[in-house]
């Protein structure tokens, strides 16, 4: 139920469980993790994109499954797919490659917040998000209640978590929930992930880290850190093979 694949440097993990719109059931949560960590071993991967099959990016959890173990009164059980979707959602903010979702449809509860843990979101014209937890009487999770009021604002967040409604594409670009709506997604997709597979991985990683570490910096601070990433990459080799190439190229102009 989850699909791994590596082309071009580009990972895609996708939720492969339609017919359910990609709900996370049995060992998803763990299986994605998995997926995670090929792509952070494999060199071959530059960036990550995390997609849906069929007409949902992923409807959170099975709720299903959850009124199985609520009727159980099984909080062990139901705590071990809380910290699942949290050790899911600490890989992808921590590991050094981008990750792009790639939100093809509905993105609801833990799939809303699945696509806000990514780097970058762009989504489909016909995409809904929604923080719908509140509909079946639970509490935001996978990280919501930090995902969101930063990108959004602590009251709008609070307005969407309180009320569980679905937003619409349009609504979630206007109030910066996604960074871009795709006319064709699958082509948008492919287009943003090559360029930044072609970027230096070294490069990448230390902007993905230095962005992390904003949020809690002064600005001192925040110079600090780019000034130990620059000199980093202005030592590095692919940064002289690129300013060649870079003059190479100027001068036969």
């Amino acid at each position: 139920m989850i699909d791994f694949s590596i082309e071009n440097g580009i990972a895609t993990i996708t939720l492969n469980r339609p017919e359910k719109l990609n709900a996370f059931s049995g060992t998803m949560r763990e299986d994605f993790r998995h997926a995670l960590r090929k792509a952070v071993d494999d060199a071959a991967c530059r960036v990550v994109v995390i997609t849906g099959a069929g007409r949902a990016f992923c409807a959170g959890g099975d709720v299903e499954f959850m009124r199985s173990l609520q009727q159980r009164r099984d909080a062990g059980a139901f705590g071990k797919l809380l910290d699942a979707g949290a050790g899911v959602v600490t890989q992808i903010v921590e590991m050094p490659k981008p990750v792009i979702a790639s939100i093809n449809g509905v993105a609801a509860g833990a799939g809303c917040n699945l696509a806000l843990a990514c780097d970058y979101r762009i989504a489909s014209e016909n995409a809904k998000l929604g923080e719908t937890f509140v509909g079946i009487g639970l509490h935001p999770d996978w990280g919501g209640t930090w995902l969101l009021p930063r990108l959004v604002g602590r009251s709008r967040a609070f307005g969407l978590m309180a009320s569980g409604r679905m937003i619409d594409a349009r609504e979630a670009l206007s109030i910066g929930m996604i960074d871009r709506i795709a006319a064709d997604l699958a082509a948008e997709t492919s287009a943003l992930a090559s360029a930044i597979a072609s970027a230096p991985p070294a490069v990448i990683a230390d902007i993905k880290r230095a962005l992390a570490r904003s949020a809690g910096n002064d600005l001192k601070s925040q110079l600090a850190i780019e000034r130990e990433n620059q000199l980093r990459a202005f030592l590095s080799s692919d940064s002289a093979e690129r300013i060649a190439a870079f003059l190479a190229k100027d001068s036969a102009r």
